[in-house]
């Protein structure tokens, strides 16, 4: 067999250059070769080498196309070319695909719903635990706000917030995964906000968590909710589990949007309205958090992108696509691909790719038919790091929606 000849010849290399080979390898080929031979299987099953594999990985941005046909890709950078893959292939022909939603994402982790159910996830190595939820008599809603690594404890928490249908009351709990009762905790600010704490978890309820620096960070869609002194972004402190308040770019926009930059806390404003002739993106970065002072990287303007796109199509000889295709819908979201390119939100069917300086790079779609697509918000670092502990838990679960073939 060629992969017994080719690990036999590695047994000769000293332990340290296997090791360093082993973790430069992508998750998938990490996971054949654990079949290999046991000393493989050893080294590569050390914490330290998983913690190791993960760091190394890229953030891969996840779209959702609604099962439609596909949910919850992870969109490669390949080079030229952008590839994409379905994130955890659901249970064949699965009714109601489009009712799994991405929750959060923590450290190569993923949360999930399905229907009133919530599960942890690892997608690479295909292992699902049920969670527990939050339980207080009929008519109770719970949806998922955060999900982050408690460092002092090295535990993975869920940030719940739990509101009565009739009541319009919320509450917040956190789970630990592994244990079987969430915990309530206290909305405590160390500033005094203008917010009634019902309007603060509406907040988060309505907004998607930005991982930076063990906090999360939630920007509110619509009126910006804001304190005396314009702090207008709500911030969890992981550690000690409290909320405090952070200022965005002083420049107020259309839409306006936080995600992470290769590491960086970033914000995008748009400008232009609906449809707008001349709409432009604006990206911003933290340059010092404890300040709070964002400095401004670049602009993205649609007509140059859209001359570019142009440009490329008539290069290659290419067929135009009918006006439903190409027309701009969106042009206020993004997410960062690498160090120079981003995906922008073209409209219900395609993501385009650009560089920082609004050159058309190649239009991106999920799948065959896509019927539409959206940006999740949440990326993917992909992690062979088992889920801790998990089957007690999977066991309650009696009609889990995942496939567990590999494809």
């Amino acid at each position: 067999m060629p992969g017994k000849r080719v690990a036999a010849l590695l047994e000769d290399l000293p332990e340290e250059i296997v090791d360093l080979i082993l973790v430069r390898l992508p998750p998938r080929d990490v996971g054949r070769c654990r079949a290999v031979c046991r000393s493989w299987r050893g080294a590569t099953s050390m914490p330290e080498f998983m913690l190791e594999h993960h760091r190394r990985q890229p953030p891969l941005p996840i779209i959702d196309g609604f099962g439609r046909p596909a949910s919850l890709v992870v969109v490669r950078d390949a080079g030229s070319v952008t590839t994409n893959q379905q994130l955890w292939p659901f249970v064949p022909g699965l009714k109601h695909r489009n009712e799994i939603c991405l929750q959060g994402t923590c450290e190569g982790f993923i949360v999930v719903s399905w229907r009133d159910k919530f599960y942890i996830c690892n997608p690479v190595i295909r292992k699902h635990a049920l969670l527990p939820r939050p339980r207080f008599g009929q008519g109770i809603r719970n949806a998922v706000v955060g999900f982050y690594r408690h460092h002092p404890t090295g535990e993975h928490r869920v940030l719940w917030v739990s509101e009565s249908k009739h009541l319009s009351e919320s509450s917040l709990y956190v789970l630990t995964v592994g244990s079987d009762e969430p915990r309530h905790v206290r909305v405590r600010m160390t500033t005094v906000s203008s917010a009634s704490n019902e309007q603060l978890l509406m907040a988060l309820k309505c907004s998607k968590s930005i991982q930076h620096g063990g906090s999360l960070h939630w920007r509110h869609f619509g009126d910006r909710v804001r304190i005396e002194d314009g702090e207008d972004i709500i911030v969890f402190d992981t550690e000690d589990e409290s909320f405090w308040w952070m200022r965005s770019p002083a420049q107020l926009y259309d839409a306006e949007q936080l995600f992470d930059m290769k590491g960086a806390l970033a914000f995008s404003g748009f400008s232009g309205g609906i449809l707008p002739k001349h709409p432009t993106l604006d990206v911003w970065t933290m340059q010092d958090y404890k300040a709070e002072i964002w400095s401004f990287k670049y602009r993205i303007d649609l007509p140059r992108v859209e001359a570019s796109r142009q440009l490329d199509l008539i290069s290659l000889k290419r067929k135009r696509r009918t006006p439903l295709d190409t027309m701009v819908r969106w042009f206020n979201e993004m997410v960062v691909l690498n160090e120079r390119e981003l995906l922008i939100h073209f409209n219900s069917k395609y993501a385009l790719r650009c560089d920082i300086n609004g050159k058309f790079l190649g239009m991106v779609n999920i799948g065959k038919k896509q019927y539409c697509m959206f940006f999740t918000e949440h990326c993917l670092q992909e992690s062979i790091i088992p889920i801790i502990p998990s089957h007690e838990m999977q066991e309650e679960d009696e009609d889990p929606p995942f496939s567990t073939r590999h494809v």
